[in-house]
């Protein structure tokens, strides 16, 4: 018997990860114990961050309650939902508001939704499908759209990828309804394949342009996609290896039907939940793929896979990605438990490169390192100030770092700088990091300020402005 060739020698010397064991689920050991940076991987990967008493929550709990929490989410409160209902509302939101005022009601949902998991995943078809309101033009079906990718988000990809392809939003975007017959539009087709299904190099030009002569004659009727059969070419058509007079949903079909498609879906959640720089081997994802296409390409399913398993709990994964500006901004806020107003946090992520609903281009953001450059680490920067300081007009004091720390009861130097380090980022930060932030606060007390403070005016400054300088550490921006 041969030994199974390692994927990964990890950083852990303790484990060596396998295509046979690195989807195996996680099972706490002494040298690889559950412990609170596990934890808030597990909520920054699989929500927007953690506060602390889900930190403390989750550590306490153990290992699989924290995850069946996380993956079953509750059911959302009834606030929640008239809240978020009369947001979007036509009242709230008409037709032809800006992709601000979305952005603002998506936001708002992420902060307060007792599933994070689930916007979670949503936002990770957004980018799949990547579609803009700035060619849109619609905010009514750009919403619609939302609700598509959040009903089927964690349900079956096959239902999903069907109702996307005549989705309203998508018919606009890639020029669906302007397609018939004798002038097919490919640009669906070709998205379809090439970044929805299957990826480069599993169609030819061939196949797309016989597909697009299905996707001809569809327009958009009372907000749904519906086909015009006059407009309908309804000729014989030869893609991926069958033949038929396809229509829409007949070249969905086989385009769920090739090989390649659950491998293709699999190494989006990889990067997604794993390691978005890391080149996984085939071998390592084809057991994960294959377990995908088994159950149906059941997403909830292979989700739960990926959050259980050996490899997301290991060094392969941890603090392997670059945070999103969706997920910097809201974890800050989430960490805090801040009551800040959506619209001014949809404006701010504009400035760091991520406007929800207006995504660059059909291929979505290229996230990594193209969310960092001179120009927005300045903006994360000044946004943590502006959020931190409680000066901002756009923030007040609706997100206040000493607030928390005096609810609870951290006054001391050691206890301000353990308590922040612990909860933004787990002490995932050099000692050095610890003794510096700690001289800061020492070389502070007592510093002058505007003679119209109170002392405890100036004792909040300096906690605010300690918090201002973890959430600008190198560690902070890794998610």
């Amino acid at each position: 018997m041969t030994t199974p060739r390692p994927v990964y020698a990890n950083r852990d010397p303790t484990m060596t990860i396998t295509p046979e064991t690195a989807w195996e689920p996680y099972r706490p050991t002494k040298d690889n114990p559950w412990s609170l940076r596990k934890v808030g991987h597990l909520h920054r990967r699989a929500g927007f961050g953690a506060t602390w008493a889900e930190l403390q929550a989750g550590l306490a709990d153990g290992h699989q309650a924290a995850l069946d929490r996380v993956l079953k989410g509750k059911p959302e409160s009834e606030d929640f939902t008239r809240t978020s209902e009369f947001m979007a509302s036509e009242r709230s939101l008409p037709a032809l508001s800006p992709g601000t005022r979305l952005a603002a009601w998506w936001i708002d949902r992420m902060l307060t939704t007792s599933h994070p998991l689930r916007e979670k995943v949503t936002l990770l078809w957004h980018n799949h499908f990547a579609t803009s309101i700035a060619k849109v033009r619609n905010a009514r079906q750009m919403l619609e759209q939302y609700h598509l990718l959040s009903h089927h988000a964690l349900g079956r990809f096959d239902a999903m990828l069907q109702e996307i392809s005549l989705d309203p939003a998508m018919m606009v975007w890639l020029d669906t309804k302007e397609s018939t017959k004798g002038k097919p539009n490919e640009n669906y087709a070709r998205e379809l394949m090439e970044l929805f299904s299957l990826g480069i190099g599993h169609y030819t030009e061939t196949d797309i342009r016989e597909a697009a002569k299905a996707f001809t004659g569809y327009t958009i009727k009372a907000g749904k996609g519906t086909l015009d059969t006059k407009q309908h070419d309804d000729s014989v058509k030869s893609v991926l290896g069958q033949k038929g007079k396809f229509a829409a949903g007949d070249i969905v079909r086989i385009c769920l039907e090739q090989p390649a498609c659950p491998m293709f879906i699999a190494k989006k959640f990889y990067r997604f939940f794993i390691n978005e720089a890391d080149d996984a081997p085939e071998e390592l994802l084809t057991p994960l793929a294959e377990h995908y296409r088994k159950t149906g390409l059941d997403t909830a399913d292979l989700v739960a896979t990926i959050l259980k398993s050996n490899l997301f709990f290991s060094p392969v994964a941890y603090r392997q990605r670059i945070k999103s500006p969706v997920a910097y901004l809201t974890g800050i806020v989430r960490g805090f438990e801040g009551r800040v107003g959506s619209l001014h946090l949809a404006e701010a992520l504009e400035t760091l490169g991520q406007a929800l609903f207006a995504p660059p281009s059909v291929k979505g953001w290229d996230g990594g390192p193209a969310w960092l450059n001179g120009q927005t680490l300045l903006f994360r920067q000044n946004l943590a100030l502006a959020i931190t300081s409680t000066e901002d007009n756009r923030f007040s004091r609706r997100c206040d770092p000493a607030e928390l720390l005096a609810s609870h009861k951290k006054a001391s130097d050691d206890e301000v700088v353990d308590f922040l380090l612990t909860l933004f980022l787990q002490g995932d930060v050099p000692d050095g990091t610890r003794t510096r932030l700690i001289d800061y606060m020492k070389q502070t007390r007592g510093t002058k300020v505007p003679a119209y403070w109170t002392s405890e005016d100036a004792a909040n400054h300096r906690l605010r402005a300690a918090a201002h300088l973890v959430l600008t550490l190198p560690e902070f921006q890794l998610d």
